[in-house]
This record gives C-alpha cells, structure tokens and sequence, in this order.
C-alpha cells in the first residue's frame, strides 16, 4: 500500500489481467522460496510510526501533504487521511543496541514533524496516539482522504467488492456502544498504529510466524493506548475492533471466507510464507488492479501490491531488496505514548517472539491464542489469558511480569546489548506492575480535565514531547 500509483481508475480487463498475474507471480514465489540459501543473512527489523497532526485546539490538522513538503525528509509518507502521517524508520540490526537507536530516530522524527505543525499552524503539533480522541464524524468525508491516486484507487476498489456502507458497532467494556455509518474507507484513518517487522529466513517463519500470533496476546495488554473513540469508552485498544469494522469486505457474497480482510486469522502455519501468501490470492479479491511497467522477474510487483490490502495483525512481506527476502509485520501495537514506551512494545514483542519461537507450541490450541489477543485489545492489563503448558488462566499482568525474564534471555541470546534490553524492558515492567498504560492515563486524565477531550490531548501532547515513559505522567 506504501507504493505510489499512477491509475485510480480501472476496467474488469484490468481486474482479469491482475488475477492472472497473481497467480503466476505466486509461482515464482515458491520457486524463489525453494531456492537454497534465499533470503538468509542477518536477522534486522525496522518499523513504520503513524502520526495524527492537530491543530491549537488539538482538532485534527488536514495538512499532512503541505507538511511533508516542507519537511522534505524521504522517510515521511502520506497516510489515508490528510490529517495522518507514516515515517519509515531506518532498518537495522537486532544485535546491539536497537531499542536505543529506534528510540532515537523516533524522537527525531517526532520533533521534526511536530516543529513543523508548529510552524505551519501556531499551537499545532504531532501526536502519536492509537485513536485522537477528537476526532468528530464530520472528519470522515471524503475531503479528509489524501490527495494521492493510491488511496482513491483503494476507496473505488472496495466499493467495488461491497455496495453497502460501512456499519460499525462496537460494544464497550464498560456499557458504551458505538454505531456509525459511513460511506467511504476513511474511517481506517481513525487508528495509528506502530508496526514492526522482523527479517526471518524462510525455514523460520512459521515458527516465528506462529510465536508471534501468541505473544502479541500479553505484548497488547500491556500497551493500550486507544480507549476512546467519537466521545465513548469502548475497549483498551479501540483501534482493533474499529480497523475490522471500518475495513471489512466480507459481506453476504464472502461468507466463505473465514477472515476478514482485516484479521487475526484462523490457524496455525503449518508450511511456511507460501501458504499465507497462497490464501491472501484464492481468497482475497484484488482491490486496485494496477498493472506494473519494467517490473524485474523477481519484483513481484502485482502480489506484493495485493498483499498490502490484506491487513491482518500479523502478516507475511516479500521484499525484493537484497536480492529478495521475508519479513513478518507485527501490525497490532498502537502508535505513542512516547518513543520510550514503543521502544519497550517493540523489545516485549521480539524477545517473546524469539522466545515462543524455540518452543514446541503444536499442543496450544490456535483458538486460545485468537481469544487472548482479542481479551486483551478490550480489556488490557485486566485481561485473562491462557498460555501454552499452562492449565489455568493468569491475569494478564501477572503473565506480563512472569515473561520478561524469558524475553529477555531470547533478545541476549540474538545478540541485543543486556543494558538495552533492560532498560526496555523494565519499561514493561514499571507501566504494569503501576497499571499505567497510555489508555489507563487517557481515562483518568480525561476525568481530571472535566470531561474536556482537547484539555486531554493538548496535555498528552505536552507529555509526549517530554520522553518520559507513559507510566511517569502525571
């Protein structure tokens, strides 16, 4: 979805043409995959932040496309909504220190954007936020999408697969519900995410793969930071069930299909990246059929274009660089509090993944895995999760606790400097044993502000710039 586009506009030719291309790149894929020694080398990750910009009310700031240009920093990407902004950090190394060097390069940015909010807009700002508590129904028209081809291409091409509009309701913890009905894909806009990848050889995705889909269980629990959403309260991490509301192609015509076009997904991997990359072609019909020009053999520019708008929380990515290799995308974290707080998400969800990863997880059923992850989007630390050689539930910050050692032993043993991990991850261990998430702060300093949101943000926003880790805000 990152690529640029040069069409918006496509025929049932175009679609025919796509799908077939599909289906051969497919093939390449497996031979590529099958080819000894491809896409080994050292293990790196990299990571992509999404930015909301507000103004002096802390309203949101459609001016994501004037910002970029002054800024004119190459990292920085448009986002579906003109109040949205993606910074693609520099990939790197696990060995060493990059928890440290993430956590750099995020206040970096951070700073660069926010200053020049600032400039553009007096009082304005960056945030980094799972969902901006500001935001208003009349923000999701089609005069707050981004002015680039690829995002009304995307908006074409779904309305393509479904004729109704978008219904969304969502059911709070606490007794709030939520329904709203919208026309076009900009309610995705609505969430922020931290995403990261992990470089995996192919012999070791699905394990990795799998690890991941049962640590992102506890790794959400204790990272909360979108608990509300058009005035209500609604889950820890809103930013779940409103990303498979707001994106969902799976009408009365798809009910065959088990997922959702936005997803946690439905079974363990049992092959590797070619089953996954297989299902998201059969099952998944394209949403922007653009057909690429002086494409390498080994691009694969129409699955990798595919692929990006099948959005589960975990998902497989081809990249071509260097001579092609595999990357998982951990897509669940929610962007902020602070660089500190996501460096310390990023190193809880690595170690815990690493770790899984050496374990023999054939006996924990997939489904538990599937309901920790969506206990813990609703209730955070609150949680009760279920974990592998484990016959009863544990409280999730009680689980949180017990898997920091094992963590951190995974995150050494791949070669991470013992006083980077630490310091990351007793982050973790300092916001749960005070219950202090970004969404626990956000309820209580709303209520300490009289219900007044942008007294809130304004205040986050404040905090956010300072680094300190969520759990230290007053």
């Amino acid at each position: 979805m990152g690529q640029g586009m040069k069409k918006e506009r496509f025929s049932e030719a175009d679609y025919q043409r796509f799908g077939e291309l599909l289906h051969e790149q497919l093939a390449r894929l497996r031979e590529l995959l099958d080819r000894p020694g491809f896409g080994e080398g050292p293990v790196t990750i990299g990571a992509e932040l999404e930015l909301f910009l507000i103004d002096a009310r802390a309203r949101p700031l459609r001016r994501n496309e004037e910002l970029r240009a002054a800024i004119g920093d190459p990292r920085l990407t448009l986002e579906l909504g003109r109040y949205n902004l993606e910074a693609n950090l520099t990939p790197l190394p696990l060995t060493g220190r990059p928890f440290e060097a993430l956590g750099e390069e995020m206040r970096e940015v951070l700073e660069l954007v926010d200053r020049a909010a600032a400039a553009d807009e007096p009082g304005g700002g960056a945030l980094p936020i799972g969902i901006l508590p500001t935001l208003g129904t009349g923000d999701f028209t089609s005069q707050s999408i981004s002015d680039e081809a690829r995002y009304r291409a995307m908006g074409r091409g779904m309305r393509r697969l479904r004729l109704e509009p978008y219904l969304v309701r969502i059911e709070g913890t606490g007794g709030a519900e939520l329904e709203l009905e919208v026309e076009d894909v900009i309610l995705e806009s609505a969430n922020t995410s931290w995403q990261v990848h992990l470089r995996t050889a192919p012999a070791d995705f699905a394990r990795l793969y799998n690890a991941a889909q049962v640590a992102i269980g506890p790794v959400l629990a204790a990272a909360g930071n979108s608990p509300l959403f058009l005035g209500r309260e609604l889950w820890e991490e809103t930013r779940i069930a409103l990303f498979e509301e707001a994106s969902g192609d799976r009408d009365l015509f798809r009910l065959y299909r088990k997922d959702g076009r936005v997803a946690f997904g439905s079974g363990w991997v049992t092959e590797g990246a070619y089953e996954v990359f297989e299902r998201y072609v059969h099952d998944y019909d394209p949403v922007m059929p653009e057909i690429a020009e002086d494409a390498g053999p080994d691009d694969l520019p129409e699955l990798r274009l595919h692929q990006g708008t099948v959005w589960q929380w975990n998902r497989p990515v081809y990249d071509p660089a260097d001579g092609g290799h595999l990357r998982i995308e951990m897509r669940a974290l929610p962007a902020g509090p602070t660089p500190a707080d996501m460096a310390a998400n990023t190193a809880f969800m690595l170690g815990l993944t690493l770790a899984l990863a050496e374990r023999d997880l054939t006996g924990y059923p997939f489904g538990q895995a599937y309901q920790n992850f969506y206990r813990a989007a609703m209730h955070g630390l609150d949680a009760k999760l279920s974990w592998p050689g484990v016959d009863t539930e544990h409280p999730a910050a009680d689980l949180v606790l017990n898997l920091l050692p094992e963590a951190r032993a995974a995150l050494l043993k791949a070669g991470v400097v013992p006083g980077d991990a630490d310091a990351a991850l007793d982050v973790i261990a300092q916001r749960t044993r005070l219950r202090r998430t970004g969404s626990v702060w956000q309820r209580e300093a709303l209520a300490a502000c009289g219900g007044d949101t942008g007294a809130m943000v304004r205040r986050y926003h404040e905090l956010a710039l300072t680094g300190q880790p969520v759990h230290m805000w007053r």
